[in-house]
């Protein structure tokens, strides 16, 4: 392979910088900048200079040997002055050697490559740089340390059991088996498939904590609802005024919810449009609010809207700062009953992320569903008895194939480019 590099942390000013090279000659292309390296695993600082002998920066050195490094190989770090100009100069000056600049993602792609790392983590350490809040942080850290890769490990030895099984009776069907090993494989392949199934039912949620939960605010014209997300974002997101229908499309707005990715949305009004416009906002009001995993209500007793409560929605009267009647009420004007609000929207969006299964993944999902229905075909030629049997453990070697694909060891080469092309240069 190519010795590879590239600047492992952001680009601009910094108290520190470092630039990260990878590859068999790494340890080469350092010691041409330095003169001379610490041993494996150690660290020293020294001197940058470029061809020319002219120092370049005071930097600190670390060395990892292959294969006892994040990308398998050898791997040599330059902590640096974090200047522009000091980065500049030593990425011109590696540039100059027999190694490249690395492209996006190469760096994990050699983890991966070199079997330090399975697929499931690579797109669990994405989720991880991309965490803007705790939860994210702690399903991305979960999936990186190798959670996924061990349920599919689990689930893989369960059915290569079963498959053996199958098998045996397939071998020896000329002659008398003495046990029948239709409960035990069936048994097996049931205890995979819950397992699964509870993952899968887990999948919405995960899916969630990585891209944000959705909150809709809805209520009907001048209920309170932009001066409502004004408060809980704790800045002007939306237009206010006592004009009837000023807001026309949906407003979104992101927050940290207490460690939970919240998207907050600001809709129309809900009342019979009396234009062309304000009916195409609503439209989307009501589309939008539908699809929210939880919906605020700003009502007036008895008020019916066009959007149907659900369970776990929260509903409020409106203006509370006007109202005598004691009922469950909020003023984004005054903040009367926003603490109250927000604890119970974290408390029913915490409960929800409970339950997040570790399949995080658009592709984890359709592989595990996949696999779900290749058992359950396995399972039905299983019943049929002995003659079905050459077809059961085929169904259930597609099945493993399935699993396998989540972890990187089959089919998925297509993806790679698709997948390492979000990670930055020195990642």
């Amino acid at each position: 392979m190519d010795t590879i590099f590239a600047l492992a942390t952001a680009q601009g000013r910094a108290g520190v910088s470092v630039i990260r090279i990878s590859g068999p000659a790494a340890k080469t292309v350092a010691a041409g900048l330095c003169s001379s390296l610490p041993g494996g695993r150690q660290m020293a600082t020294r001197v940058l200079r470029d061809v020319g002998g002219q120092p370049l920066d005071h930097a600190l050195i670390l060395v990892f040997d292959g294969p006892r490094s994040f990308t398998g190989e050898d791997v040599v770090e330059l902590h640096l002055h974090g200047s522009v100009a000091v980065v500049s100069a030593v990425l011109r000056e590696l540039g100059r050697t027999d190694a490249r600049m690395a492209e996006p993602g190469e760096f994990t792609r050699r983890a991966l490559e070199n079997n330090k790392m399975d697929l499931a983590q690579v797109e669990g350490l994405g989720d991880l740089i991309e965490a803007e809040t705790e939860a994210q942080r702690q399903q991305a850290l979960r999936t990186v340390s190798g959670a996924v890769g061990e349920r599919i490990e689990l689930w893989r030895s369960l059915l290569i059991r079963a498959a053996a099984l199958v098998e045996v009776t397939i071998d020896f069907a000329d002659e008398d088996v003495p046990v029948d090993v239709t409960p035990e494989v069936q048994q097996l392949l049931k205890q995979v498939s819950d397992d699964i199934e509870d993952q899968l039912r887990g999948f919405s949620v995960a899916e969630r904590i990585r891209t944000g939960f959705e909150v809709a605010i809805v209520g009907a014209p001048n209920a309170g609802k932009s001066t409502l997300l004004n408060a809980l974002a704790r800045r002007d997101a939306a237009i206010t005024s006592e004009i009837a229908g000023t807001t026309r499309d949906v407003i979104e707005v992101r927050m940290d919810l207490n460690g939970l990715p919240v998207t907050l949305l600001d809709t129309a009004g809900l009342r019979q449009a009396t234009d062309v416009i304000e009916a195409q906002g609503i439209a989307r009001a009501v589309s939008r609010a539908n699809d929210a995993d939880l919906r605020i209500f700003l009502v007036e007793p008895g008020e019916e809207l066009d959007v149907v409560e659900r369970d776990g929605d929260v509903v409020r009267a409106p203006k509370a700062d006007t109202r005598e009647d004691g009922l469950p009420s909020i003023s984004g004007t005054t903040g009367q009953g926003i603490d109250e609000l927000i604890g119970e929207v974290t408390n029913s969006l915490l409960h929800r992320a409970q339950l997040a299964g570790l399949a995080t993944h658009e592709r984890h999902r359709m592989a595990m569903q996949r696999a779900l229905s290749d058992l359950a075909s396995a399972s039905t030629m299983v019943a049929a008895g002995p003659d079905r049997y050459d077809v059961a453990a085929e169904e259930i070697r597609v099945a493993i194939r399935s699993l396998e694909a989540v972890v990187g060891r089959v089919d998925v080469e297509n993806l790679l480019d698709e997948i390492f092309s979000s990670f930055c240069l020195g990642k």
